[in-house]
């Protein structure tokens, strides 16, 4: 029995994520045009900023994000690898309970402030229970990371979105391909560009083979995938996650439901 990771839920083959930054008032807006289209993002928010001009309040936080992620960005925006390791900690365990109290669930992941790290900002953010954290670096490809620690996006969203979409959907691309699109709201405010981002969803809502995630789901799911227990044979598969999983046995798409022991 031959059997491969190939599939997201539901069987599909691709994935996109949606990654913004610093929570500025242009959310709103974005978290709008999102909803309108069944996009699903992940918001890195600065919870240091909350209130100030041109920023979300802390009391809205909960009732704007509600169908999307909330995740870390550190309290006050710092660069990390210059602080003590203490310092970093603090930062990163201030701005996770504090939208952890505005979430109602825990936060599990980030994105780096200035898109900078080091080896001991790896090592904090796992001391603080992070679970993955999203980098400014793009790779205009569409893999899954090597490390969640390093998550290196697709592109910027400002970064020939519609010829990488060209890309993305093109057969050749059929193997758990993941599009991670990141930016900041204020942007299109200050481009004028807010048709960019609202034909990109529209094009996006359409694609019946793609996945629309949070960061967290994806982590999640291809953590429950790659943890299915598997025979010698190949012929029975346990799932100890609390996540359905899809897999190719040969050739063929199968579930394996969350707790599920499945012989092929």
């Amino acid at each position: 029995m031959a059997i491969r990771f190939r599939y997201y839920p539901g069987a599909r083959t691709k994935a996109l994520t949606m990654s913004y930054d610093d929570g500025r008032e242009y959310d709103r807006r974005l978290v709008a045009l999102f909803d309108r289209y069944g996009i699903r993002g992940t918001f890195h928010l600065n919870s240091g900023f909350f209130d100030r001009p041109g920023y979300v309040t802390a009391a809205e936080v909960p009732t704007l994000y509600r169908n999307h992620e909330i995740s870390c960005h550190t309290e006050d925006h710092p660069f990390l690898e210059n602080m003590p390791e203490t310092e970093a900690l603090r930062e990163i365990l201030s701005d996770r309970s504090a939208l952890e109290t505005r979430a109602g669930y825990p936060v599990r992941g980030m994105s780096y402030p200035f898109g900078t790290y080091d080896d001991r900002v790896i090592r904090v953010m796992r001391a603080a229970g992070m679970e993955y954290a999203r980098t400014v670096r793009a790779t205009h490809a569409f893999r899954l990371p090597d490390d969640w620690m390093a998550w290196h996006p697709t592109c910027h969203h400002a970064d020939g979105l519609d010829e990488l979409l060209d890309q993305f959907t093109n057969p050749r691309h059929g193997n758990m391909t993941l599009f991670y699109v990141w930016g900041h709201s204020y942007e299109f405010n200050d481009r004028d560009n807010w048709d960019l981002i609202e034909g990109f969803c529209a094009k996006v809502a359409a694609l019946e083979d793609t996945w629309l995630a949070t960061n967290i789901e994806i982590v999640d799911y291809v953590n429950a995938l790659r943890g299915l227990r598997v025979s010698a044979d190949g012929r029975v598969v346990m799932n100890p996650s609390c996540l359905d999983v899809w897999i190719e046995a040969d050739g063929v798409p199968v579930r394996v439901a969350s707790g599920e022991t499945l012989r092929l």
